[in-house]
């Protein structure tokens, strides 16, 4: 078969509101993960220096605050945000729902 499809509700949560599609759509080098973001939830401050990944954020639904390297950038539904793999980054869902698509994808071979 020349492609893989999921019910992404049919992926179980590995943190609250985040499901990794990557690993059950067979992804071989890009990270796919679904955020459904409640009032209040806020991901972890992380990096991606040693794997090399660059993330884009797409905000579906809601708002939501991205602090990259210190700087707080204001997302609405729509938009979306690219940062490269060294660069500290954590989402803050602010008094809304969120709905994320995050995809990453590693610099490494």
């Amino acid at each position: 078969m020349s492609y893989t499809k999921v019910d992404s509700s049919d992926v179980e949560p590995v943190a609250e509101g985040m499901r990794f599609l990557g690993g059950p759509l067979d992804c071989e080098k890009l990270g796919v993960t679904l955020v459904d973001a409640d009032p209040g939830w806020t991901s972890k401050e992380h990096d991606h220096a040693e794997d090399a990944q660059e993330e884009v954020y797409v905000l579906l639904d809601g708002s939501a605050t991205v602090t990259v390297e210190g700087e707080d950038v204001d997302l609405s539904a729509g938009e979306a945000l690219r940062i490269p793999p060294g660069t500290t980054r954590q989402i803050r869902n602010d008094d809304v729902e969120s709905r994320f698509v995050l995809v990453g994808a590693s610099g490494e071979e």
